[in-house]
Formats: C-alpha cells, sequence, structure tokens
C-alpha cells in the first residue's frame, strides 16, 4: 500500500502533550481597528487560576445550500496560542443554550453549560467547531494553536514582516522570493493574495488572515521546498510544486467552486494538522488542469479535519491529460475526522471519493484512522472510474491498490456508496477494507449475522458493480 516519501517534519495536534502548568502560557491577539467582528459570541480564555481574556470574535463567510442555491452565512472565528491548558468561556449572546456540542466529536471534550455560557478545558491544541442549538452555520470556529515559536530577527534581510494590522497589500498581491521568509504576525489581516510562484525556499509562517475577499488567499505555483504554516485563508492550493509542507493552516469559503486545498501536478506534499470548512471541496489530487502538467505521487493529509458544506470533503483523479495518460500514486490520508457533506448531485458524492477522468490512472492509496461523523447528504465512498463529459474527455484508467483501515461511521444519513470500474480495459482492482465500522458495528467478510447469499458490501450500504476485481473486508489479522 502506500508509502509516503516525505520527511519534511511532523505537526500533530493529537500528539502535543501538555506542558507541566508551571509552564502553560497563553497568547491572545487583538483585532485590528476597522476589521468587520460577529456579535454572536463573546469567547474568553484564560490560564488555570489567571484573569480570563477576551478574544476577537472575527465574523466569518460560510456557504448554506438551500435546494439548488447557496446562501452565504455569518458564522464566528476566534484563535489563540497556548501550552498547558486553557480554559474557554463561549458565551452565546443570540438567546438561551438548549445543548451544545464541541466538535471533532472524537475529540471528547467535555463541557458544561450554564445559563447562556459555554466552558470547557482543553490539554493540548485543536481546531474546534463549538456549535449552539444544532445551529451549524452561525457557529463558532476557535482555533487553539500551540505557542509560536517564532522570533522575528530585524537585522534579517531575508525576513519580510507584516506586523498586527491591516495591511492593504500593492497590486492585491505579495510576491514572494526565493529564500524569504514571511511572516504574518498574529492580529494582522492581509488584504491580497500571498502568491509563492516561480521560487524555491520559501516559508510563509505566523498567525495572521488572509482576509475572505480575497478568493485564493495562498497560491503555490511552481515553486520547490516551500512551508506555509499557522495561517488562515479562503483557500490554499499547490500546482506545479515539489517538496511542499501546510501545516496548521485554516481555509473557510463561501463561494462557488471554493476548494479548499487542491493540488495539481505536485509531488511530494504534506498537509499537517488542517482545518478546511469549503463551498466545494476541500482537498483535492489531480493531473494536468489550469496549466500545471504531469502526474501527482507522495502526497499525505496527516491529523486534519475537514468540512465540505457542499462537493467533497476527499476527492481524487476527475482532471488529467488524457493524450499523454498520468499516474496519481501513494496518497496517504491518516487520522482524519470529517465532519459533514452535503451534495445532492449523486455524481459529485463521497466522502472519500476516487474518480479517474482523462485517462488518469490512480493507485497505492491508504485511508487510516478517519472518523466520518453524521454527513448531511452523501455517501461513505465513491471509487468510479468514469467519464464525466462536463469536465473529462475520456474515461480513467482504473483505480488499484487502496486500503481502507480504522474507519469508522457513526450516523444515519449516508447514501448507497459505490465502487464501479468502466469496462475490461479500466477497473477497479484490489480495495481491502480493514476493520471497517458502520455505526459500531464491525464490517467484515466473515461478520457473524451475515446471510451466506449477501455481499459483505450489502452489510456496509456498499454497492459493488461490474468491472472490479478483489474487494475485501477484514479485520486487523487476518489476510482475507
Amino acid at each position: 500500500m502506500a508509502q509516503s516519501s516525505i520527511k519534511q517534519g511532523r505537526y500533530n495536534f493529537s500528539a502535543v502533550p501538555a506542558t507541566d502548568k508551571e509552564h502553560s502560557s497563553l497568547k491572545a491577539y487583538p483585532a485590528p481597528a476597522g476589521v468587520e467582528q460577529n456579535t454572536d459570541f463573546t469567547v474568553r480564555v484564560r490560564l488555570p487560576g489567571q484573569s480570563w481574556q477576551d478574544l476577537p470574535a472575527y465574523l466569518v463567510k460560510v456557504d448554506q445550500v438551500q435546494g439548488t442555491s447557496h446562501t452565504v452565512e455569518h458564522a464566528c472565528m476566534s484563535y489563540f496560542d497556548f501550552s498547558g491548558e486553557a480554559e474557554v468561556s463561549v458565551t452565546f449572546n443570540k438567546g438561551r443554550i438548549e445543548a451544545a456540542r464541541i466538535r471533532p466529536l472524537s475529540y471528547g471534550i467535555p463541557h458544561t453549560i450554564k445559563g447562556n455560557t459555554i466552558r470547557f478545558t482543553l490539554a493540548k491544541p485543536a481546531n474546534l467547531s463549538v456549535e449552539v442549538n444544532g445551529d451549524i452555520f452561525h457557529n463558532l470556529h476557535l482555533f487553539a494553536n500551540p505557542i509560536d515559536s517564532f522570533v522575528a530577527n530585524a537585522t534579517d534581510t531575508n525576513l519580510l514582516y507584516y506586523g498586527a494590522g491591516i495591511h492593504e497589500l500593492p497590486g492585491g498581491k505579495l510576491q514572494v522570493p526565493s529564500g524569504k521568509t514571511v511572516y504574518i504576525a498574529g492580529g494582522a489581516v492581509m488584504k491580497g493574495q500571498v502568491l509563492i510562484e516561480g521560487v524555491r525556499n520559501v516559508r510563509v509562517l505566523g498567525r495572521g488572515m488572509v482576509d475572505q475577499s480575497v478568493k485564493m488567499g495562498i497560491r503555490i505555483a511552481n515553486a520547490r521546498n516551500v512551508l506555509v504554516e499557522g495561517l488562515f485563508a479562503t483557500q490554499c492550493a499547490t500546482g506545479g510544486s515539489d517538496s511542499v509542507t501546510i501545516r496548521n493552516v485554516k481555509t473557510m469559503s463561501y463561494y462557488g467552486w471554493g476548494d479548499g486545498m487542491n493540488v495539481f501536478s505536485s509531488n511530494n506534499v504534506l498537509f499537517d494538522g488542517v482545518f478546511n470548512r469549503n463551498s466545494d471541496d476541500c482537498t483535492t489530487v489531480y493531473g494536468t488542469r489550469l496549466g500545471f502538467t504531469g502526474g501527482c505521487k507522495n502526497i499525505t493529509m496527516q491529523h486534519s479535519t475537514l468540512w465540505a458544506d457542499v462537493g467533497h470533503p476527499i476527492l481524487i483523479g476527475t482532471h488529467g491529460n488524457t493524450p499523454n495518460p498520468e499516474v496519481l500514486e501513494n496518497l496517504n490520508y491518516i487520522d482524519i475526522d470529517i465532519l459533514d457533506q452535503k451534495e445532492a448531485q449523486l455524481n459529485y458524492q463521497g466522502c472519500m471519493s476516487l474518480n479517474p477522468g482523462d485517462n488518469n490512472l490512480i493507485r497505492n492509496v491508504r485511508f487510516e484512522n478517519i472518523r466520518v461523523e453524521d454527513f448531511r447528504q452523501g455517501q461513505l465512498v465513491n471509487i468510479r472510474v468514469f467519464y464525466n463529459a462536463k469536465y473529462c474527455t475520456a474515461p480513467g484508467r482504473g483505480v488499484e491498490n487502496v486500503l481502507f483501515k480504522d474507519i469508522t461511521y457513526t450516523g444515519k444519513q449516508a447514501e448507497v456508496s459505490i465502487i464501479a470500474g468502466y469496462d475490461e480495459n479500466r477497473k477497479v482492482k484490489n480495495i481491502i477494507f480493514e476493520n471497517l465500522r458502520i455505526n459500531g458495528r464491525l464490517i467484515t467478510d466473515d461478520m457473524p449475522g451475515k446471510p451466506k447469499w449477501y455481499n459483505t458490501g450489502d452489510m456496509a450500504r456498499i454497492f459493488i458493480g461490474e468491472h472490479v476485481e478483489g474487494v475485501v473486508f477484514r479485520r486487523s489479522g487476518t489476510d482475507k
């Protein structure tokens, strides 16, 4: 199965330990004057036993699909840094709290409700959604970061420093030169795109924001050896590039085709600890597209959270180069929470979708430790070699060697998943589900209670169609 060759470091929210309370620290960043805030919530944080600090509650836009129409909704976003433990107080200013939840649910963060205030304690960094009375469109996105260790050196000629405040970028872009470090401090808002194009050895760091008025907030194109860390933007796409790390970056879009983190024709790309709430696909891997050419290999997303207000949380394979077929290979998705999918079009469903078109071949893909919450509308899995005339000029060549390990889905909304090839020469082959659990039930070929005349896929509501070979449902420790 797929093995990543990326060795660019690791950012694991779940592995960040709580430090000794004597060494605890907390950093809050005031909002710059003139930035719009949302009064739905009052957010405060403190170290245990110390005074409360107020956090800005920024207004952020999200997409609600109603029927076939898109509606822009106003939600909240706050962020801070801490080590040790942090206590959080969230007051709902619009009425009584009947119920509340903190997601991802897998984090199991306990909370108390008193009046219209929710309180909870964090022992490690986390990217969270705090939701009141079941409202997911006017929620609080709370990004609790690790302490930022970067220290600016005023004598460093390779440092471009943007402090707290609003920065109007000339021409609407910051074009980052090779060899430079760009630091965007907490409390900074960039009014323009951060463009990393045709360069090498670049870092773009900080806790600041690229304003949501910038549709492609961060763009990496034909670059090498790039690190983007800690920022907020609408989108962060990578094309024609090699050796890229995107760590603890948050994207949130609200407009049509607002993909979060695309990969086009790139190799050795690592997404680590990212959060994507998007108005189209959260993350994609494509071949030739938008002027970038070639296949993709060694793409890893880990320790991350995906929320698709429309489209797919994960989509692989649609676009490529029909005359010169490409391969998308060694793709890894590990330790991920999928919070939502909402897609009425049957052709575009699937929380985890492998849909090769344009003569693409997808092979060696690993989905491991994926926790899928009860999304609104869609499928758990969609693996189809297909020809989508709207976007493709040919069907894909196939899908080979895919492992789904330790996948859980808890919910009732999922429609029937699909696994299907195209013809005898364009097949789906060697698909393994290991420890697949649907509402707590382990799905295996030898599971108790399965009638002998049933396909195992029937027990998981997965339709296995024609031109498919070697689909196995097993538990760990077995080879069949």
